[in-house]
């Protein structure tokens, strides 16, 4: 029989040791737990601490691989903004193929934004005053909307944070060749649900912007256009100084898009070139008209002008060219020398006048 100081020796051997054995039962020692023996010489009793403080069950992050390539912004992002790229793609496929397009949306607007993309179909105007007309939910004559597709329609992004998009243009067998146009438009709201895009000070309001696609499928295409004219802005014919605002007004009336560009040259009344603008090329879209406004400025004109724009149509190289005169007088200018003119005849009449008089007298 184990008297009470040999349970007492054997229990303190057990807490400097941490593990026994005795006889056919093995009990190790774990922390935060106190251990008790019996009278029989086993565990009798177990006291653990609180539940908190006694057991550590392991927490499992799991992390969810987005859909699309994440990336850093660097440099300063607060800018309360968001920025998507680029603004316009070309793309040429084939009936029955499919090509993957990668766009980019950056958010430096807050954290927890999320960013929804819809599909609009676009065309032109019959004016020309503006760019594209987006259709909403209605098709356009040139619908993109079954052929353009993306794994999903929203996706959270951070401050700093860049999201590139997987756009993927699909092209049936049996498309017709020419041109599809729409654009991939993205607007945002924050992730609780409340709409900010009237935003605060801090949230200034934020317009859809996205990517135009602009989709040629190759075949029996239609590429025609002309330039049309070059206006003054406002129908203007004098200025009293710079700059001077032009409009070159180009019709395309093929079935796909056309890219014109060329260049603006100004002489004076003795022919002499005093300036030139070199003119990046524009899109048009199919069966439409487009303005191009082009802003000239020069110190000391006066005179007679003549502006002459070289517009090569975007295909073929086939040039147009079309011509506008305007004058400058700057009016106290012009004021200022007829009163000189008028001050020295008033001046000459009056002493040759004066002079005939003493003559005679």
């Amino acid at each position: 029989m184990i008297t009470q100081k040999a349970h007492t020796l054997v229990y303190i051997v057990l807490l400097a040791l941490g593990v026994f054995s005795f006889g056919t039962t093995s009990v190790i020692a774990q922390e935060n737990t106190i251990l008790a023996l019996g009278e029989d010489g086993v565990v009798s009793e177990s006291v653990p601490v609180a539940a908190d403080e006694a057991t550590t069950t392991p927490i499992v992050i799991e992390e969810v691989t987005p859909w699309f390539k994440l990336e850093k912004l660097s440099g300063t992002v607060d800018q309360g903004d968001f920025v998507v790229g680029p603004g316009r793609a070309e793309i040429e496929v084939k009936p029955g193929q499919s090509v993957v397009f990668e766009m980019s949306v950056a958010n430096r607007i807050s954290d927890n934004r999320r960013f929804q993309l819809v599909v609009e179909d676009i065309e032109g105007t019959v004016d020309g005053s503006r760019a594209v007309n987006f259709m909403g939910a209605q098709r356009g004559p040139y619908t993109i909307k079954d052929y353009i597709t993306f794994p999903e329609d929203s996706f959270l992004l951070n401050l700093g944070e860049r999201a590139r998009i997987p756009v993927t243009i699909s092209i049936p067998a049996d498309a017709e060749p020419g041109g599809y146009y729409g654009g991939v438009l993205v607007s945002t709201i924050k992730d609780d649900g409340v709409d900010e895009g009237a935003g605060s000070a801090r949230s200034p309001i934020v317009a859809r912007i996205g990517t135009l696609f602009f989709v040629t499928v190759p075949g029996n295409i239609v590429k025609t256009g002309k330039t049309q004219n070059i206006s003054l802005v406002g129908d203007k014919f004098w200025y009293e100084k710079g700059p001077v605002n032009f409009s070159i007004l180009y019709e395309n009336t093929g079935s796909v898009h056309l890219n014109p560009y060329g260049e603006l040259r100004i002489k004076n009344i003795f022919g002499e070139e005093v300036g030139f603008v070199e003119l990046e090329p524009w899109f048009v879209l199919p069966k439409s008209l487009r303005s191009r406004e082009i802003a000239w400025d020069r110190e000391l004109l006066f005179g007679r002008y003549t502006a002459t724009a070289l517009i090569n149509r975007g295909y073929d190289d086939e040039v147009d060219d079309v011509s506008v005169v305007f004058w400058v007088l700057p009016w106290k200018v012009v004021g200022g020398v007829f009163l000189f003119v008028f001050l020295v005849l008033f001046a000459l009449r009056a002493f040759f006048k004066n002079f005939e008089f003493k003559r005679k007298g």
